[in-house]
């Protein structure tokens, strides 16, 4: 059985019952950084085998992991921060366990798309996701032009260092659209920081942007 396995983007209370249930029963668990999981599955007091299982090999492990799972054994996956399969490992394997007709389920739990798109009070019948947005300034600026053309709210992961660029690209093309910029989510310094593109880039020009940031731009 292979059971894809939800973890906190932050606050390690918003854990599943569930979840800590499946990762004590699980025979292997599989996770982008042993480090950092080996420190989650530590505070909640449990030790089972841990492996690497992330973009740069991943490939390789799927293959490693599906015999696993043919042979009977519990294998849970688990990313960073989130949902496995969102930006994150996960859907490779998936796919594989499909395609041999074996087992599989999903937990579900913290999810840093959905708990930005709420908390951005912008409309949330529909919405487009487009994972990280480009670290060239030229898919950057593609993306969030065709962000701009949509009639729903698009949500894109931003990391710290580029913000500051993604805003300045909405200053100038799409000045009177609202934005939200949700940083460090459900953390203690969680923040949802909502306006135009021109106070939001005033406001973090004058101060340092730290922490993991979702991006979202309001639709048309």
């Amino acid at each position: 059985m292979l059971s894809l396995v939800a973890t906190p983007i932050g606050n390690l209370g918003d854990i599943t019952l569930r979840a800590l249930e499946t990762l004590k029963s699980a025979d292997l668990i599989a996770c982008e950084d042993t480090r950092h999981s080996g420190n989650l599955l530590r505070h909640f007091e449990i030790h089972k085998p841990l492996i690497s299982y992330h973009e740069h090999n991943e490939a390789r492990r799927t293959a490693e992991l599906i015999e696993h799972l043919a042979a009977g054994k519990h294998i849970a996956v688990i990313s960073d921060a989130g949902l496995p399969g969102i930006s994150d490992p996960g859907h490779r394997l998936l796919r594989a366990c499909i395609e041999r007709g074996l087992p599989y389920t999903i937990l579900p739990g913290p999810s840093a798309v959905l708990t930005a798109l709420i908390g951005s009070g912008f409309p949330a019948e529909a919405f487009f996701y487009g994972g990280f947005l480009p670290v060239k300034s030229g898919g950057r600026e593609r993306d969030l032009l065709a962000a701009a053309a949509r009639d729903v709210t698009s949500i894109f992961f931003e990391s710290p260092h580029r913000l500051l660029k993604s805003l300045a690209v909405c200053a100038q093309h799409f000045p009177e659209r609202r934005l939200c910029v949700a940083r460090e989510l459900t953390k203690q310094y969680e923040e949802f920081r909502i306006g135009l593109a021109p106070e939001l880039l005033a406001h973090y020009s004058a101060k340092a942007v730290k922490g993991e940031i979702v991006f979202l731009v309001s639709g048309t």
